[in-house]
Formats: structure tokens, C-alpha cells, sequence
């Protein structure tokens, strides 16, 4: 087991939750139950498999958890350009934010490369 928050990955993914959290509340009230709902599951689900993954037993299932964090990551990226093209969110402010989501899913390459080559 490890800690989860000992990950940078982690942390920067945690911190995304309340960037994201903070732009949720200019969306449209119509897509509370749409696009609001998705991205909110998109955006916690990335901190939360990492955190689940450090909690199993195997390197194995840690970066299966990895894998499905990653996968929420990519799901965000779209969401956020969906968002952005739709004219929900500034340009300025999807810019950020899929950089940032970008970051997160090239650490979460990165980690789940070298975790694969320490088994």
C-alpha cells in the first residue's frame, strides 16, 4: 500500500477538482443534470482511482486504477473542449484547463511506465 498523497499526480489532480468546481458554477442551469453531471464524475474520478489503486494490494491492480483515472482524464478533455466550443466556458479559461489536464494525464503516463518496469 502506498500513500496516495504522496503523489503528485494526486495533488494536482485534487487540486483540479475545486478549479473545476469553481467554472461548474457558470454553466447553464439546463445542463445541471448533462454536462455539469459528467463533468463533475470525469473530474473526481481521477484523484479518486489513484487514491483507491494506492489502497490495493498489487502493483498490478494500482495500475489498473491508473489506467481508469487516465481514461477519466481523457473523458474530462473532451468535456471541457465540448464546454468550451459551446461557449460555456471562456477560451482563456478551457485553455488552462486542458493544459492542466494534460499535465495530469502525461504524469499518469509516466507513472504507470514506471511502475510496469519496477514488476
Amino acid at each position: 500500500m502506498v500513500n496516495y498523497k504522496n503523489y503528485k499526480v494526486w495533488q494536482k489532480s485534487h487540486n483540479l477538482v475545486f478549479e473545476i468546481y469553481k467554472i461548474l458554477k457558470v454553466f447553464p442551469k439546463e445542463e445541471q443534470f448533462n454536462l455539469v453531471s459528467q463533468i463533475r464524475r470525469a473530474t473526481l474520478s481521477i484523484p479518486t482511482n489513484i487514491a483507491e489503486g494506492c489502497g490495493r494490494e498489487t502493483q498490478k491492480e494500482l495500475i489498473r486504477f491508473l489506467y481508469i483515472s487516465s481514461g477519466s482524464a481523457h473523458e474530462l478533455d473532451y468535456l471541457i473542449l465540448v464546454s468550451s466550443q459551446l461557449k460555456i466556458i471562456p477560451k482563456e479559461n478551457s485553455k488552462l484547463l486542458l493544459d492542466e489536464i494534460d499535465q495530469i494525464k502525461k504524469m499518469l503516463a509516466a507513472l504507470i511506465s514506471k511502475i510496469k518496469s519496477s514488476i
